[in-house]
């Protein structure tokens, strides 16, 4: 990965620095059928250095990914339209995912795949890719038979782990071979002696040499690795499903320990700011208007509604990385991770200067502005659940949440979740659910969005809105009293025969 020393250098070479890391995803249906997690497609770095102390430069790069595939290593995804469509509207290059993305490992595949190279016990899955080994060891076997000593012949269009799978295979079935990856998704065989075999197996430069094959493997989960020992501050917005996917993709699968994955990130990553949390923060100090994404909290940080705008640090492209100097590219990673960046340093500094009571401030440094930030270092933004964030390096704060509402609705045929929230989007933001046919779950941010909608629908004709009683509403203890009932009546109804059967007798 020829990114990875640039990464490093950018990673090592001042203190005053973070990463901001966003990470897209496609739904994906584990091998469990009863599981469901995300496949992700593309990972966005922005690597934010100081210049000075009114200057940073940011780098900003895109990693298209896909899972490794080798020997028995295989993974089953299947797609969400809605994310297809998401995705596509957006220009996500489907071709570089699919054909191009950077393969990766967590450790325990890695040890896995270890196991299986250092054993020899590993073997072709993908139907393809056996048919391309069928037809290359045809191909190599004949032409092997007579070709002269020193003679070479080359195969074309290999792909991906196929460099890797077919030379083991033509090593193994053929003794008086040598294999050697030319690039451009070619390979050279040749055939030589026995001696000139075995000097070639026991060169240090042989390309298939376990370790290579790990290392191509392990792909992006270098760079994780790289970020990982940089231990420089992880910034994101909304982050806690990047968070899962860093731990379940790069690292280690998901423990079942709720405490066990907090205690994990933050062995692997000490500092970790969430700009939603943040931002969230001085949207109430500020009373700026209300932003509903990422794009829009930088448009409004940009904008003379925030008073220090005019005093924010610089931020500069650096100049291989020009891609969004002056152009937007909502939702690419690595454009939403630049976004990310420079809405911290924004936040930071508006924060400093209202501390300071000078909106003009020009002159501050990275660490004043972690100072300013460590209320919320290490806390991520959870939405519509029993906490409002995550302490990854401690106890969670307990806090009251708006409670859940469900809508009845009368006399509204073929009524849809869509509709709903449309009609309740006259007063305000609610996220809809549907339970049943006529019955819809209403999820809230803030209690005075309750409070409204339980008000201005409390006499509404066509739909009944109250608060949410899990006894009372939910569908599966309505059907476990339902068989309870049952059950009660037959044996009541098989006690009164039973009775009845005696007193005759």
């Amino acid at each position: 990965m020829s990114v990875l020393p640039s990464l490093r250098r950018c990673c090592r070479r001042c203190e005053s620095s973070f990463v901001a890391a966003i990470l897209s995803a496609l739904i994906w249906n584990s091998q469990v059928c009863t599981q469901h997690f995300y496949q992700v497609d593309s990972t966005g770095l922005s690597i934010f250095s100081s210049e000075n102390s009114n200057k940073y430069m940011a780098h900003s790069y895109n990693f298209f990914l896909f899972p490794a595939t080798f020997g028995q290593m295989d993974s089953e995804f299947s797609f969400q339209a809605f994310s297809i469509k998401f995705l596509a509207h957006y220009g996500f290059d489907f071709n570089k995912f699919l054909k191009a993305g950077i393969p990766y490992v967590n450790e325990a595949q890695e040890n896995k795949l270890q196991q299986d190279l250092l054993s020899g016990d590993w073997a072709v899955r993908s139907v393809t890719d056996k048919d391309r080994l069928k037809e290359v060891i045809d191909k190599v076997t004949f032409w092997v038979s007579s070709a002269e000593e020193g003679e070479s012949m080359v195969l074309h269009d290999i792909y991906g782990f196929q460099m890797f799978e077919i030379q083991l295979v033509l090593r193994k079935a053929l003794q008086d071979i040598w294999t050697v990856p030319l690039g451009n998704q070619e390979i050279m065989v040749k055939k030589i002696s026995p001696r000139g075999r075995w000097l070639l197996e026991n060169t240090f430069y042989d390309a298939c040499q376990k370790e290579r094959i790990l290392l191509s493997a392990r792909g992006f989960t270098n760079l994780f690795q790289t970020l990982v020992e940089a231990k420089k501050p992880l910034v994101g917005h909304n982050m806690l499903m990047d968070l899962l996917h860093l731990h379940d993709k790069f690292y280690n699968p998901l423990p079942e320990d709720y405490e066990e994955f907090k205690k994990n990130i933050h062995i692997l990553f000490p500092i970790v700011i969430d700009t939603k949390n943040v931002a969230k923060a001085i949207w109430k100090e500020c009373e700026f208007p209300h932003a509903s994404n990422l794009l829009e909290v930088f448009e409004l940080l940009c904008s003379d509604l925030n008073p220090t705008n005019a005093s924010c640090p610089e931020v500069f492209h650096a100049s291989d990385c020009l891609r969004y100097a002056t152009k937007k590219f909502p939702h690419e990673a690595a454009y939403d991770a630049f976004l990310c960046g420079s809405v911290l340093l924004k936040t930071a500094h508006l924060l400093l200067c209202r501390i300071s009571c000078d909106p003009a401030r020009t002159s501050s440094s990275f660490s004043q502005y972690l100072d300013v930030l460590a209320p919320y270092v290490n806390q991520v933004n959870l939405i519509r659940a029993r906490i409002q964030k995550i302490t990854l390096s401690g106890m969670d704060d307990c806090t009251n949440r708006p409670p859940l509402l469900i809508a009845n609705v009368r006399e509204w045929p073929g009524v849809t979740t869509e509709q709903i929230y449309q009609e309740l989007r006259i007063y305000c933001r609610f996220d809809v659910q549907q339970l049943r046919k006529n019955q819809f779950l209403l999820f809230s941010n803030t209690f005075k969005d309750v409070r409204l909608v339980l008000k201005q629908y409390k006499t509404h004709p066509n739909l009944e809105i109250s608060l949410y009683h899990h006894w009372r509403h939910s569908a599966q203890v309505n059907c476990i009293l339902q068989i309870c009932g049952i059950v009660a009546s037959w044996s009541f109804l098989a006690f009164l025969l039973g009775g009845s059967s005696s007193c005759a007798l």
